[in-house]
């Protein structure tokens, strides 16, 4: 535990309001000891598996759904594979991390992930089959109906023009 010591820091009494000129004129922050590493003596640590930083205060079952291609069901997986116990991802040991970055990289996850669902989709676009044809032009690919909703996908309304009708032509 890192302890700290006070220092004494004089105030010009003119940039104080007349209230408070005549209280003491001197305010105490605590600065860390010497050796102490981070700012404050704080040290931050995160646990880097697959390329992504997991955080530190969350159980390893929700920490490992923060990488690309695990989710809430390949996580328990995972700890029901290690026989791990879902304990916060700060207490886990050198060895369980080490283990479950091993674990990890069995999976598709991260760049390789998005880089095979993107080849896939080019794949479609090039055999010009009627998926391919939806996602070129940006449309839904899964049979959703398009009259009312897709505005995602569609983009924002373009405003149309109304014809005038014929008889507000002759006046």
């Amino acid at each position: 535990m890192a302890t700290l010591s006070m220092v004494s820091v004089p105030i010009a009494t003119s940039s104080l309001p007349l209230s408070a000129r005549g209280r003491s004129s001197s305010v105490s922050f605590p600065t860390p000891k010497k050796g102490i590493i981070g700012h404050g003596g704080l040290r931050i640590e995160c646990i880097r598996i697959g390329g992504v930083e997991i955080p530190n205060h969350k159980r390893v079952e929700y920490s490992l759904q923060y990488i690309h291609g695990i989710g809430r069901s390949r996580s328990r997986q995972i700890l029901l594979d290690l026989n791990f116990e879902n304990k916060v991802t700060k207490d886990l040991s050198e060895e369980e991390v080490i283990t479950l970055r091993k674990e990890v990289t069995k999976y598709m996850i991260e760049g390789d992930l998005k880089r095979f669902n993107r080849v896939a989709i080019e794949r479609l676009k090039e055999i010009r089959c009627y998926r391919g044809i939806r996602h070129k032009l940006g449309l839904p690919v899964r049979g959703q109906r398009t009259k009312n909703n897709c505005r995602t996908l569609k983009g924002r309304r373009a405003s149309v023009a109304k014809k005038k009708s014929p008889a507000s032509q002759e006046e």
